[in-house]
């Protein structure tokens, strides 16, 4: 069976070559040709919301503290480069607007938006308005591993497409899904690994899948030829350009592909016989 090439969608920014979740990952990650960048956003003390991964700022900044403890000047001040190496000493933890403004200079390039943690009305309205601010609303998917964060902006922003993440295959998924309204359903490489008949269910749904994270040849196989079949929509890895290039040279992939950056995270929504299941604006 031929199977369609994934979009390609790079995990914080191109991490593996410029710190996580700054703006030189995000430049990188453009530049590489990426189909998306996908970055993590949680909210301050002041309910600013700042690009970082963990809940703390010890690991990726010169600070220290939660970030929900700190102030967005205090979070958005630190340096988040200098760890990763001193040629980027100077990197700051950046805003969504930030983020955005650098992708608006890339308009091959879309975002998959994680918002980590509970989200609530007043925090996701200020995200969908700088979302709109930016003119990014056809352009940006927001997803989060909580459920209700995702109904959240489902019901706060419905124009806003929206995926849920999992670790894991629980039962009751695709009814999940369907209450939530969302039009992805992402699982990390080990539940497709452990639910060979994942993907083509949330296919069957009509359910885009986007699988994190995979950074080698035996994960990116395991994605694109699953046991039945079925490989997913797009793969988020740390290594965007090594995997663009591994993409290229397999001959059962067509070289023009429907990906979801273009047509896909801008959703069109996949054509099936479960459509009803993430009916709603796009």
């Amino acid at each position: 069976m031929t199977v369609a090439r994934p979009a390609v969608i790079a995990h914080r920014g191109y991490s593996a070559v410029a710190p996580q979740n700054t703006l030189a990952a995000v430049e990188a990650a453009c530049r590489a040709g990426a189909d998306a960048v996908e970055i993590d956003l949680q909210p301050t003390a002041d309910g600013v919301g700042a690009v970082i991964h963990d809940e703390t700022v010890d690991a990726t900044t010169d600070g220290t503290g939660k970030v929900s403890a700190l102030t967005s000047d205090e979070v958005l001040g630190l340096d988040a480069g200098s760890r990763f190496a001193p040629a980027f000493s100077g990197q700051h933890v950046p805003t969504l607007a930030d983020v955005l403004g650098v992708l608006a200079r890339h308009p091959e390039t879309d975002l998959l938006l994680e918002l980590k943690g509970s989200w609530n009305v007043e925090q996701v309205e200020r995200v969908a308005t700088t979302i709109a601010t930016g003119g990014f609303d056809n352009r940006v998917l927001v997803q989060s591993f909580w459920p209700g964060t995702v109904a959240t902006v489902r019901d706060v922003a419905p124009h806003l497409p929206g995926g849920l993440l999992v670790s894991f295959d629980p039962p009751g998924l695709l009814r999940l899904c369907e209450r939530l309204r969302v039009v992805a359903c992402n699982p990390s490489v080990s539940t497709v690994a452990g639910s060979p008949r994942l993907v083509s269910r949330l296919h069957a749904a009509g359910l885009r899948v986007m699988s994190w994270t995979a950074n080698d040849a035996a994960a990116w196989t395991t994605l694109v030829s699953t046991d039945d079949g079925a490989g997913v929509d797009a793969v988020i890895t740390d290594r965007p350009e090594r995997l663009a290039g591994w993409l290229t040279g397999r001959t059962d992939h067509p070289v023009a592909p429907p990906v979801p950056g273009r047509g896909g995270i801008r959703l069109r929504r996949r054509r099936g016989p479960a459509q009803r299941v993430v009916a709603g604006t796009a």
